[in-house]
């Protein structure tokens, strides 16, 4: 990214290292996919989606106690070691489904990683710096909205590459890129010019819109209606503003991209 506010504007020339996308055949999940099957195929990156068999989960079933709650009839039912490999095999067979409809009738070169473990520590260890981790914003608890889960707060904070977080709500569609600029006057020495972003990552969004904003609720207010584009953010500052509203990146109906 140049810093007269333009973005390269030639992505059929650009070449990316990889678009990673963790999933776990949820609809949040699956949204997410579908945004890094279009940002591989528009870069030429390899896109490679994981599928991680949560080590946690089997470990808390072992325990005689264990049981599982239904969403949506509140029943609750005992889990065993069987029943959980069962429905990880169909999970697993929901995602390559999944996957397999998404790249359908596109040249993109992709691959299906399956590993068993943690799940954030998974993700960590594949993750290369100059990758981009696609993740979906909502969490287990996404009956409430599109807040951030905890595996993905992890990820967002912890992972050396860029994390590109996709809400659902909204298509990939070009737009604007935002991002955190000093308030005119101010003596803080945050960056008065446009941040730097890898070239094919800029090459997605149509020119650049600093916004000279510094509180959370500011923030929430400018982008209210914004339905296109995305907002970059560096974790330093993502931390800062989530201190101030924890809600905040539910309430950015934008796709969010964090970097160092």
């Amino acid at each position: 990214m140049t810093n007269d506010d333009t973005l390269p504007d030639d992505p059929q020339k650009l070449q990316a290292a990889r678009v990673l996308a963790l999933l776990d055949a949820s609809r949040h999940s699956l949204a997410a996919l579908a945004a890094a099957v279009e940002l591989a195929s528009e870069c030429h990156a390899e896109l490679v989606a994981l599928y991680v068999e949560d080590i946690d989960l089997l470990r808390c079933a072992a325990f005689p106690f264990s049981c599982e709650i239904g969403a949506q009839s509140g029943l609750t039912r005992p889990l065993t070691s069987g029943s959980l490999e069962v429905c990880i095999a169909r999970q697993l067979q929901r995602v390559r489904q999944a996957l397999s409809g998404a790249v359908a009738g596109r040249s993109l070169r992709h691959r299906l990683e399956v590993s068993r473990g943690q799940v954030t520590t998974a993700a960590l260890d594949m993750a290369r710096k100059d990758d981009v981790l696609v993740l979906g914003k909502t969490g287990t608890s996404e009956h409430w909205g599109p807040r951030l889960g905890s595996t993905s707060r992890r990820l967002v904070f912890e992972a050396t590459c860029t994390v590109l977080l996709w809400d659902e709500r909204q298509a990939v569609k070009r737009g604007p890129l935002r991002w955190l600029a000093a308030s005119p006057g101010s003596s803080s020495p945050e960056q008065t010019a446009t941040p730097a972003l890898t070239e094919w990552l800029a090459s997605l969004f149509e020119g650049a819109a600093p916004l000279p904003l510094r509180h959370a609720g500011d923030l929430e207010s400018a982008l209210t209606h914004a339905a296109a584009g995305g907002l970059l953010l560096h974790r330093h500052e993502l931390t800062r503003l989530l201190e101030e509203e924890p809600e905040l990146i539910a309430k950015v109906p934008l796709p969010i991209i964090i970097t160092d």
